[in-house]
């Protein structure tokens, strides 16, 4: 009889840059894939096919009622778009459907991404649940987003067999089942039919009718087109609708209208004011590797370092110490705003990723409170733990399959302001 007390063959788990990762549930590896994911697009290491699929088959591994939950969260909290509508696609439910939904447009998406691969029959929990979201929206939100597109929105009306809830609704619905909505007044609208822009922009803007998000995008064409900068400065300082905005737009607007960078600092700085002040002394680690460099969409020239660097700039605390890491660690100065990502950004060459490295200089050299660590955790050393009787927080702001940040760390994943959020919680309760 042959020995069973043989060597095993159980691999070691590793982050693309060869560092040892640590073994997570499907649930946690399912959270660390969608809540920094752009859907579909490629990161520094992974394809956006691969991130797909890996989400498809995480789907399967989890109990669905948790699929619901963080498809709700990764729409209303992380303020994502493709990847709620695919996890719903996999698995869907009328009250998931109904709460993640919050755009027109989102309506046909969800089943354009049902039908990547082809049309198969439609489940009565997605009919119902997109039936009853058709029920949000009114004829502005349905004339703006009533597209030539392969799937219209007439279309998913008849197939969903939607159910108005008065009258006014259905005559609302007859309207757009006979092209007959009122054309909605928005940028693109008049600016496709021939309108001067310099007019069009100042009148919206006096009107109050450009939304936050479609004035920080379209900064560029307003400094082109002359529009009166008080219009525009007093648009931006308003912050009108600018909680649905991630921190990083901001430096993605600076950069395409530097003229209104001071504007643009101070609503960044404005939106630091509504989130909680942590305690005592916070150390933050930021990692300026060369994977950081990743676009965070093939049509964005936004980065994960962006993201993480924007991040870095809003945590609020009594006491702050912020240093970047990648083959060494530096010391940056603690500043708020647009100057505070151009020290965090210039702080030194974006190399590897020698994260333990990092957080035992740290802890050797300060004592502090609690570790912020802001990472794609694809570290070459992989991660020890914080300083003891310390608290230690990882944010993710990547989508790679392994990670480091777990065991002994908190681990967040995401980058919209609410990671912030939920480390005033965790300390809360």
């Amino acid at each position: 009889m042959s020995s069973i007390n043989q060597r095993s063959n159980k691999t070691v788990l590793t982050t693309h840059e060869g560092g040892v990762a640590k073994n997570i549930t499907h649930i946690q590896e399912l959270r660390r894939t969608v809540l920094s994911c752009l859907l579909w697009e490629d990161d520094f290491y992974e394809s956006g096919q691969d991130i797909s699929t890996r989400i498809e088959m995480l789907v399967t591994k989890v109990k669905p009622e948790i699929v619901h939950q963080l498809a709700i969260e990764a729409r209303n909290d992380y303020k994502l778009r493709h990847v709620p509508l695919l996890l719903l696609s996999l698995c869907p439910n009328v009250n998931a459907i109904y709460n993640t939904i919050q755009r027109a447009d989102e309506l046909a998406e969800l089943l354009a991404i049902y039908w990547r691969n082809g049309k198969k029959p439609i489940p009565a929990q997605m009919k119902k649940g997109i039936a009853k979201a058709f029920t949000k929206f009114n004829e502005y939100d349905l004339a703006k987003y009533n597209r030539d597109s392969a799937i219209k929105l007439r279309d998913v009306l008849f197939m969903t067999h939607a159910k108005p809830k008065d009258d006014e609704q259905a005559a609302l619905w007859k309207r757009l089942v006979d092209n007959q909505l009122t054309t909605p007044d928005t940028w693109e609208v008049a600016l496709s039919g021939g309108a001067n822009k310099k007019e069009t922009f100042e009148r919206l803007l006096q009107e109050g009718k450009l939304g936050y998000l479609a004035l920080l995008r379209n900064l560029r064409n307003m400094v082109e087109s002359n529009v009166e900068s008080t219009l525009v400065k007093n648009a931006i300082l308003a912050r009108k609708g600018a909680d649905k905005v991630l921190p990083f737009r901001y430096i993605a607007a600076a950069r395409k209208a530097i003229k209104y960078e001071p504007e643009l600092d101070i609503a960044l700085q404005q939106s630091v004011e509504l989130l909680p002040t942590f305690k005592g002394h916070t150390v933050l680690l930021i990692d300026v590797s060369g994977s950081m460099d990743s676009q965070l969409s093939s049509k964005s020239d936004m980065t994960r370092l962006d993201a993480a660097s924007a991040l870095g700039v809003i945590v609020k605390s009594e006491d702050t110490s912020v240093f970047t890491f990648s083959n060494r660690v530096v010391q940056v100065p603690s500043r708020k705003g647009m100057a505070g990502i151009d020290a965090i950004k210039n702080s030194q060459s974006h190399d590897g990723t020698y994260l333990t490295s990092a957080i035992n200089t740290i802890n050797n050299d300060i004592k502090y409170d609690r570790i912020i660590v802001i990472t794609d955790e694809q570290s070459h050393d992989g991660c020890i733990a914080p300083l003891y009787g310390s608290k230690g927080y990882m944010i993710n702001v990547g989508t790679s399959k392994n990670g480091v940040g777990y065991g002994s760390w908190t681990h967040i994943d995401g980058f919209s302001e609410n990671v912030i959020r939920f480390i005033t919680e965790c300390e809360n309760n």
